[in-house]
């Protein structure tokens, strides 16, 4: 069995050359074909909004993409998640990921690429927007290394339940996407993308917002967006978090642009060339494998904060146990007959159904004291709630 040392080890090198580290690495042994595949599940949110969403295609035509070819520029695929009003259920739910990119993840990562089904998310595809008083906050998410935008839906749904609007962005040649032409893009090793891309990704992403807000519609094909949308979004209030390099691009994004007001990082590595560099806004790191004591680029990170700051740290988290591996894996190890002692090698001895508790509750607490103003207790030290969350000075 592969040692948290060695995976830590390989995350490390894989994360500072831009290769990638995706769901399950190192699980290498193909799955066992079931009759008929098992539909994965997630967890619901437990906010009071119906959640909708959609998807945007962007071209990015200040940047060229010599990868794919003379005068094509960037291209990359976001979703947009929002409060949706009483109608959404009329509206078809959400895939977690769109077949196609999921087999190619579950076949990237050693499993039979039909051994599951995705889960089916809380999100109903183009559902009417729920309007409100005021407008909504904003956040992005990263993914990480090898990721894709969907690795932190369980994070991204209990937000959106919660009254915010959630972007969240596939970076090309680093993450499994789908393009609406059917075009798949998956993790190149041979394309360098790092940290600074992805920020560079949600820099343009921050733009196409401002368009949103301005009633345009920035979708590559022109598809139609549900009436209201750009109008429900606060340009004024915008957060971001991101798991691995995306929490180091979080860091990053916000070095270079102030649009973002509070930062979130899921056990990122904050290592990039150039580096990252302080901040004066409010920055939480919610720790794991890359840890202060483990990683001297945290420990910079963090003597360079000089405004609001907090690191949490959940015992017994692994890197994935932030985002909804933690959730998905134990239901993958079921199907296909992987050992206790394999999974623990994966997502640790944090129970899954507390890791999503805490994904559930932690970013949420962050976000509605720096975006909201809503200050509750659970960010002011230990919970009784949370036992296995401890707060690093």
């Amino acid at each position: 069995m592969t040692t948290a040392l060695t995976r830590r080890h390989l995350l490390t090198a894989a994360l500072a050359t831009g290769v990638a580290v995706p769901l399950g690495a190192g699980h290498v042994r193909a799955a066992q074909a079931v009759p008929g595949p098992v539909r994965l599940t997630l967890p619901a949110p437990t906010g009071p909004h119906r959640i909708g969403t959609v998807s945007l295609h962007l071209v990015d035509r200040s940047r060229p993409d010599p990868v794919a070819g003379r005068g094509l520029h960037r291209e990359l695929m976001i979703s947009l998640w929002y409060p949706a009003a009483p109608g959404a259920r009329s509206h078809p739910v959400a895939p977690w990921m769109t077949a196609a990119p999921l087999r190619a993840l579950l076949a990237g990562n050693g499993f039979d690429p039909e051994v599951a089904a995705g889960p089916r998310t809380a999100g109903h595809e183009g559902a009417p927007v729920l309007r409100a008083a005021d407008r909504r906050p904003v956040i992005v998410f990263s993914h990480g290394s090898g990721g894709h935008r969907s690795e932190t839906t369980i994070v991204v749904q209990e937000l959106v339940s919660h009254g915010y609007a959630v972007v969240t962005v596939d970076h090309p040649y680093d993450s499994y996407s789908e393009f609406p032409d059917g075009r798949l893009t998956m993790p190149d090793d041979d394309v360098s993308v790092t940290p600074w891309d992805h920020a560079n990704d949600v820099r343009f992403v921050l733009d196409r917002i401002e368009d949103l807000v301005a009633g345009r519609n920035p979708d590559a094909g022109r598809r139609r967006l549900p009436a209201g949308l750009g109008a429900t979004l606060d340009p004024r209030r915008i957060g971001m978090f991101g798991w691995s390099k995306g929490a180091t691009a979080t860091a990053l994004v916000m070095n270079t642009d102030r649009r973002v007001r509070a930062g979130l990082s899921l056990d990122g590595p904050m290592q990039s060339q150039p580096p990252v560099t302080g901040l004066d806004r409010p920055f939480m790191l919610m720790t794991a494998e890359f840890n202060r004591a483990a990683e001297p680029s945290v420990e910079e990170f963090w003597s360079l904060l000089r405004g609001w700051r907090l690191n949490v740290q959940a015992d017994g988290a692994l890197h994935g146990s932030y985002c909804d591996h933690q959730w998905l894996l134990p239901q993958l190890a079921t199907i296909t007959g992987m050992s206790d002692e394999e999974l623990a090698g994966w997502i640790g001895t944090l129970d899954p159904a507390r890791a999503v508790r805490i994904q559930q509750a932690y970013p949420l607490a962050f976000f509605e004291l720096h975006l909201r103003g809503r200050r509750g207790h659970l960010l002011d030290g230990p919970s009784r709630a949370f036992p296995e969350v401890r707060f690093l000075p």
